[in-house]
């Protein structure tokens, strides 16, 4: 038994020892959620990242009419807010305004603003029925990124997903 117990405690230490001894994975959390990176555009550790998952989302649809402007121009804004609990390590974000935008040639790049912990994002509008769907039928994930090259990436993700 004496002997048993010699040559087993080494492998019992060694398989107890805590995992903070392992090396840090530099890969951001939900980072299998990324496409292939073929630019190499996120190939250093991200400076920060903003995950969320979505508790809750209410849709605005909106119009508005100066009336003190020639000619009289009329808006109306499409936008969904979501609500949720941050995820990742040192995230902030609360809120998540998606705009949708169906006339514009170019969107607006992804912000987060750490004030108001508020993520924007700018969506076409041919993306509106896609964005409900999941928000509809899955557990939503909002991330967003940034590099120290000046990239940004923001999506919304589902988990992995079963398929039926």
């Amino acid at each position: 038994m004496n002997r048993l117990f010699r040559c087993v405690a080494p492998l019992l230490l060694t398989v107890s020892l805590p995992l903070a001894a392992a090396p840090a994975v530099s890969s951001p959390a939900h980072a299998q959620f990324l496409p292939a990176d073929d630019l190499q555009l996120r190939s250093e550790k991200p400076e920060q990242q903003q995950l969320m998952q979505v508790t809750s989302y209410s849709v605005v649809v909106g119009s508005q009419r100066p009336s003190n402007q020639q000619p009289i121009p009329v808006t109306a804004s499409l936008l969904v807010r979501l609500k949720g609990k941050p995820l990742s390590q040192g995230a902030t974000v609360r809120e998540v305004l998606i705009s949708f935008d169906g006339e514009s040639k170019s969107l607006k790049k992804p912000a987060f603003d750490s004030e108001s912990k508020t993520l924007t994002l700018s969506y076409p509008l041919s993306q509106y029925r896609v964005v409900m769907d999941l928000l509809r039928n899955d557990i939503v994930y909002c991330q967003f990124l940034t590099y120290a090259n000046g990239h940004i990436w923001a999506d919304l993700h589902t988990g992995s997903v079963r398929a039926r």
